[in-house]
């Protein structure tokens, strides 16, 4: 199948910069016509600009996709300008990073607001619009989602507790969306991005940019998947999560039993957990938890 994007029309949030506007302007070359946000009008604005520069088909909106009533008003805007809207990209989000016992109530609702409140509100109103397509068509019509989760979530980075909630949220998100909308021929998928933003420039502040050569970091490594997940050539990838950066990409597979105990009677006992459990916990390595912290070391051979 085509991997073309002509006569598609996508909302790429947060698009004003950084990896929004690598993705943006990769979905543009690739034919699709977008519909750039971001909060800040001036570079929403600018990145629209520069994909009809180009030669591409874009509209610049500014406003928080957290807000419910914004986000219908954005999902109706790309449906007005562009006759139908086929992908969503949902990338927006902000950072504030603190030790679990330092944080405020203000940052952890701002992060999960921006990022799972805003993941959700645009694809609630992206799918209903694609079921209500698919309910009048009588069959499955073309859908897209390409949700932007983290490292930070898989590895339970330590201070970032509110931004590993939220993407771990939207890693849920994302699979039930996969699995509930499906029928009408949306397909949903998640990515870990590793790149070189303005939002992340203090996380990867020790990573040098190399002399020689495209810096691993750089957002160019992340858009040709989006790319790709947003085509039809990706019809049979749905719930799936990648991590993707300096030339790689990662498949990562879906949490796995360990270990499994059965009570000897109706339920257990505490005392019989601790028999059972505690010999097992003895022998197992510090650190060795859910969070997949090797993920953090894997680099392209």
């Amino acid at each position: 199948m085509t991997t073309s994007l002509a006569g598609r029309a996508a909302i790429v949030t947060g698009a004003g910069r950084g990896l929004g506007r690598a993705e943006a302007l990769e979905l543009a070359r690739r034919g699709a016509a977008v519909l750039v946000n971001d909060y800040e009008a001036a570079i929403a604005q600018e990145t629209a600009d520069d994909i009809v520069k180009a030669g591409g088909q874009a509209v610049a909106s500014a406003g928080d996709v957290s807000d419910f009533g914004y986000a219908e008003s954005l999902t109706s805007l790309a449906i007005d300008s562009f006759g139908t809207l086929d992908i969503l990209v949902n990338n927006a989000g902000i950072l504030r990073d603190r030790m679990v016992f330092s944080m405020s109530e203000q940052e952890w609702d701002d992060v999960l607001r921006v990022h799972a409140k805003g993941h959700f509100a645009m694809t609630r109103h992206a799918t209903a619009y694609w079921r209500d397509r698919s309910k009048a068509s009588g069959g499955p019509v073309y859908g897209r989602i390409v949700n932007t989760s983290s490292e930070a979530f898989l590895a339970g980075a330590a201070g970032q507790a509110n931004y590993a909630a939220a993407k771990a949220a939207i890693v849920g998100l994302t699979t039930a969306t996969a699995n509930g909308c499906a029928r009408y021929g949306v397909r949903a998928n998640a990515i870990c991005p590793r790149a070189r933003t303005k939002m992340t420039e203090d996380v990867f502040a020790g990573f040098e940019v190399p002399a020689e050569g495209m810096d691993p970091l750089a957002v160019e490594h992340v858009s040709p998947l989006v790319a790709y997940l947003a085509s039809p050539a990706a019809d049979k990838v749905n719930g799936q999560l990648f991590v993707v950066h300096g030339g790689m990409v990662l498949l990562m597979q879906r949490p796995v039993v360990e270990e499994r105990w059965d009570s000897a009677q109706e339920t257990f006992t505490v005392s019989e957990l601790e028999t059972g459990m505690g010999s097992y916990f003895e022998t197992k390595a510090p650190g060795e938890g859910f969070s997949a912290t090797e993920v953090l070391s894997m680099r392209r051979s």
